[in-house]
C-alpha cells in the first residue's frame, strides 16, 4: 500500500481482499456497484465500492468520485481513505458507517429517532452542503442528494457521500449547463430534468424534499391523500402548510409537543428549498442562518408548481431501489 501526503492511500487487491475476507460481508448495492465491509491491519473498519466489471457509467463515477472527494475534507463528508486500481479492479475505500444511511431509518423503519437526533442529521447535512457550496476551494454540486447518500455514523452524525456523478461549477457562474440528466425521481429541482440546468441551487430542492422527509417519516416520491386526492410529499406538505394543519405532516412518532414549534419551522424553511424558481431558493449560507438562529423571520413560501417527470430522460435508477450505498 502506498499512500500520498494527504493521506489517500493505493490498496493492493490482496490487501483489499483480505480485508473483507474475500468480499464476503455484502452491506449494500448501489449503481456504482456493490458494497462490502472490512478491516483493515490497524483495526480501522472500511467500506469497500466495488466497481461492476465492464460498467462503463461505473467507471466514469469511479474516477469522478476519486477527482472530486479526494479534495474535500468535512466532518460531515464521508471520508475517501483511497482506492485500488489492479487489472480490471476497480475499487473505493471509505471510512465505515456502522448506521448506515438515512433512508433505512426513513423506509419502514421501527428505529424511529427523536427530534433531537433529526435536528442534528438536519443540521449536519446543511454544514456539508455549505462546504462543498461556499467554503471549500472547489463549488460542487452533489446532484443526487437524497436519503441513500447520508450516511451515518456510531453518532447518528450524518455524512454525504456518493459524489459519482457531482459536478464543479466555476465560481464565477451560477447555472450550468449538462447534455444528459442524472439523477433520482423525486429529488431533482425543477429547472434541471426540464432544462438541463444546475447549480447550487438544484441541490437546495434536493436538501428541501429531505428535509420533508426526516420531518414526516415519509418519502418523496409517495402518495398522500387530502380530500380524496393524492399528491407526493411536497405538495402534500404545501397543502397542510396553506390550512394551518403543519402538525399533521409531522411523523406521529414524534411526540415532542414542546418541539413542535421548531419542527413547524423546519417545515417552512424546507418549503423554501423547494420552490418551483431556483430565484426563490434560499442559499445554503442563509438555510443554516435559518436553522442556527430562530429569532429570524422566515419568508413566506409559494405554492409549489406542478411537473411531470419523463422517466426516459433521468440516468439514475428510481428511488425504488434505493438502498445503503455504505
Amino acid at each position: 500500500m502506498s499512500e500520498s501526503n494527504s493521506g489517500f492511500s493505493l490498496y493492493t487487491f490482496a490487501e483489499v481482499n483480505d480485508a473483507t475476507e474475500n468480499f464476503s460481508k455484502r452491506v449494500g448495492e448501489g449503481g456504482f456497484g456493490p458494497v462490502f465491509e472490512g478491516k483493515l491491519p490497524n483495526g480501522e473498519q472500511i467500506a469497500v465500492k466495488r466497481l461492476k466489471l465492464n460498467s462503463v457509467q461505473g467507471l466514469v463515477e469511479f474516477k469522478n468520485e476519486i477527482r472530486l472527494i479526494a479534495k474535500l475534507q468535512h466532518i460531515n463528508l464521508v471520508r475517501l481513505l483511497g482506492c485500488c486500481i489492479e487489472g480490471n479492479e476497480r475499487m473505493l475505500v471509505y471510512e465505515y458507517m456502522p448506521e448506515r444511511s438515512l433512508d433505512s431509518f426513513i423506509i419502514g423503519s421501527s428505529a424511529k429517532f427523536s427530534w433531537h437526533v433529526r435536528a442534528r442529521i438536519i443540521e449536519g447535512i446543511a454544514q456539508g452542503l455549505l462546504y462543498i457550496h461556499e467554503q471549500s476551494h472547489l463549488c460542487v454540486v452533489h446532484r443526487d442528494l437524497k436519503p441513500s447518500n447520508i450516511l451515518l455514523d456510531s453518532e447518528m452524525n450524518p455524512k454525504i457521500s456518493d459524489f459519482g456523478i457531482a459536478r464543479v461549477c466555476p465560481s464565477n457562474i451560477v447555472e450550468s449547463n449538462t447534455t444528459t440528466v442524472v439523477g433520482t425521481i423525486g429529488y431533482m429541482a425543477p429547472e434541471y430534468f426540464s432544462q438541463k440546468i444546475y447549480s447550487t441551487k438544484s441541490d437546495i430542492f434536493s436538501f428541501g424534499i429531505l428535509l420533508l422527509e426526516i420531518i414526516s417519516g415519509k418519502v418523496a416520491f409517495g402518495s398522500y391523500k387530502i380530500n380524496g386526492r393524492s399528491y407526493d410529499l411536497r405538495r402534500y406538505a404545501w397543502l397542510l402548510w396553506r390550512d394551518e394543519k403543519c402538525k399533521e405532516l409531522i411523523d406521529p412518532s414524534l411526540s415532542e409537543e414542546y418541539q413542535k414549534v421548531e419542527m413547524i419551522r423546519c417545515t417552512q424553511i424546507a418549503l423554501l428549498c423547494v420552490q418551483e424558481s431556483a430565484d426563490d431558493r434560499p442559499t445554503m449560507r442563509e438555510i443554516n442562518m435559518m436553522l442556527n438562529n430562530g429569532n429570524i423571520i422566515l419568508p413566506m413560501p409559494s405554492q409549489p408548481g406542478y411537473f411531470d417527470i419523463n422517466p426516459s430522460i433521468i440516468e439514475s435508477s428510481s428511488p425504488t431501489d434505493m438502498v445503503s450505498s455504505n
